[in-house]
């Protein structure tokens, strides 16, 4: 994944390899699709931020206070974006990034305690705009990634984390089940012995365990995932960007079927599990240590 002459998992940013982030014509600023011009930055929730560089969007999940866990504004903020980067026909690649040291600690656990209306939670319209676009999507990494924020991951077509990074998805521990196709994805992705000890056992791992996996792309030092992730999102904005989404969404076609309706299984069973003692109990348990 490196450049010629470049060390695997060392990275520098797109200005130092002399690619433009901004191709004329598309100044720096808060993102605005096409067809939302002048709407998308005012709509957005403080737990989010939406950057345009070009072609480029990143999307930063902004609750450092909270380690950037998940609560339902910011997924279907996520959610919104996604969509409209995909109506989007000038955008080549998409950055998902937390703020401040950590990427996300997943679903906010005070959310799992509410009652929750029948049909798609949140969490889930999320997943579905994320595994729906034809936009790459880029993932940097950093501190802890958590439930969701690891089996996102899957969906996301790089995915740079730092040396230091943690992931961990502990739904058994909680009392619940897979999420996000990962029943599926995870053992096709790591092998069945490493999905087992990850999802079965919910042991937390590492950047260089997950990349010699194939969840991560490449190892950066602390704090320069971004800057990984920036430097290859510069180069798909460098490539043909018709024939760049179409074939990501080649890519996909094959297993989108399955991809669907393992997502529909795991929904259906998580939402029959947050009503059970054994899962509350676990939430319980949890908020109390804090």
């Amino acid at each position: 994944m490196s450049p010629p002459g470049r060390p695997k998992g060392e990275y520098r940013s797109a200005e130092h390899e002399g690619i433009p982030m901004s191709p004329p014509g598309r100044p720096k600023g808060e993102y605005r699709s096409a067809e939302h011009e002048g709407t998308a930055a005012s709509k957005l929730p403080d737990s989010l931020q939406a950057q345009r560089d070009g072609a480029i969007l990143t999307l930063t999940i902004n609750r450092p206070q909270r380690r950037n866990a998940l609560d339902t504004a910011t997924y279907y903020a996520l959610a919104a974006q996604l969509r409209q980067a995909t109506e989007d026909r000038d955008l080549s690649a998409v950055i998902l990034a937390g703020a401040g040291e950590h990427f996300t600690a997943g679903n906010d656990l005070h959310d799992f305690q509410a009652d929750r209306p029948d049909g798609d939670s949140a969490g889930m319209t999320f997943l579905r705009a994320l595994i729906a676009t034809d936009v790459p999507v880029i993932a940097a990494v950093e501190g802890y990634a958590i439930g969701i924020g690891v089996t996102l991951l899957q969906h996301c077509d790089f995915v740079y984390a730092a040396r230091n990074a943690t992931l961990r998805i502990p739904f058994v521990a909680l009392g619940l089940c897979p999420e996000g196709a990962s029943s599926l994805m995870l053992p096709r992705l790591a092998g069945a012995r490493k999905a087992a000890q990850w999802l079965l056992q919910g042991k937390a791992f590492g950047a260089d365990e997950a990349m010699q996996a194939g969840l991560v792309t490449a190892l950066a030092e602390p704090g320069q995932a971004l800057a990984a992730a920036r430097a290859t999102a510069a180069d798909l904005a460098a490539q043909p960007r018709s024939a760049l989404r179409l074939t990501k969404a080649m890519m996909k076609r094959a297993d989108r079927q399955a991809v669907d309706d393992t997502l529909d299984f795991e929904a259906a069973q998580f939402r029959a599990r947050l009503k059970t003692q054994e899962a509350q109990d676990a939430f319980a348990r949890f908020l109390n240590k804090k």
